[in-house]
């Protein structure tokens, strides 16, 4: 895992920077001086503190700090540091909420009107021109980066170790299984179970338990569990969901769809709709946990 998101040569850059920094701060300003001592020190932290995993900070956005640094050297030393305008597009590239492009948007225009006044007119369309067109690919390249993270987070948020399927797959996963239902002849059904928010992650691993090897178990949204049986009649699959029901830890709402009735355009993640997937089907039920009656 440690290589798979090059941590450690991320780190070494960071250090890499860190140093060339430093070495550059002998013959700067005072006020620069400051600056980039405070850069490197950021640069050293960072480093230290990185970690393999997908999650980012929920807080405060990490960039708004180098993105400060960045205007405050250009600013203390317009003439020394021109050449770190094209750091700005290093930073749209970083995955970043609309506020943070806004403030990058607005540091770039910043520096270059530091810098304006130390180039020609010509020499600074081309800056503004180029900066502009790879802060732009810089943003492309940025969003693919972020549907890729959604992608891992979806990941991240199932249970290593078990059968447990994000929402995505159950589409393609109905179509491959009502094809072998009506080769083989067999009864398949899907299973859902509406529980507590705080339930899901002891009847995820329970359910994981009771299922075979080719079965899985998919959490639908919040709430909401949901699990493809396959048997060889409606009457193995009633007793098999009557025992699968008795062995969770608690009981729960419940209700069954039987594959053949089931439209996989409507499994897409956005789309999914646990209470109209087939209504028909709904047993009745008096209390919240009273999911055992549903298999009688």
């Amino acid at each position: 895992m440690q290589s798979k998101h090059k941590v450690r040569l991320l780190r070494a850059n960071l250090l890499a920077a860190a140093v060339v920094l430093a070495l550059w701060t002998p013959a700067a300003p005072p006020v620069a001086a400051l600056i980039l001592w405070l850069s490197v020190g950021w640069l050293f932290a960072t480093a230290l503190l990185l970690t393999a995993g997908y999650r980012r900070s929920g807080g405060l956005p990490w960039q708004l700090l180098p993105g400060l640094l960045l205007v405050g050297l250009i600013a203390a030393a317009p003439q020394r540091h021109a050449l770190l305008i094209w750091a700005w597009c290093g930073l749209f590239m970083l995955p970043q909420a609309r506020w943070i492009t806004a403030f990058n948007i607005s540091g770039t225009l910043l520096s270059a009107v530091l810098l304006a006044p130390h180039l020609n007119l010509p020499a600074l369309a081309t800056l503004l021109v180029t900066l502009g067109l790879l802060s732009l690919v810089s943003r492309s390249r940025a969003r693919q980066f972020s549907v890729i993270h959604s992608t891992l987070r979806q990941r991240q948020r199932l249970i290593p170790g078990t059968n447990l399927q994000a929402p995505e797959q159950l589409s393609d996963d109905v179509r491959c299984e009502q094809v072998r239902c009506r080769r083989d002849d067999l009864h398949g059904e899907l299973l859902l179970l509406t529980l507590e928010r705080r339930q899901r992650r002891p009847f995820a691993l329970a359910l994981c338990r009771l299922t075979y090897r080719f079965e899985s178990v998919y959490r639908l949204n919040a709430t909401t569990l949901a699990i493809m049986l396959l048997s060889r009649s409606a009457r193995e699959a009633e007793q098999r969901r009557t025992r699968l029901l008795g062995a969770l830890p608690a009981r729960v709402e419940s209700r069954r769809v039987p594959l053949a009735v089931l439209d996989p355009a409507r499994l897409d993640p956005g789309a999914i709709d646990v209470k109209t997937l087939d209504p028909a089907t709904r047993q009745p039920h008096g209390a919240r946990r009273s999911g055992l009656e549903e298999a009688s």
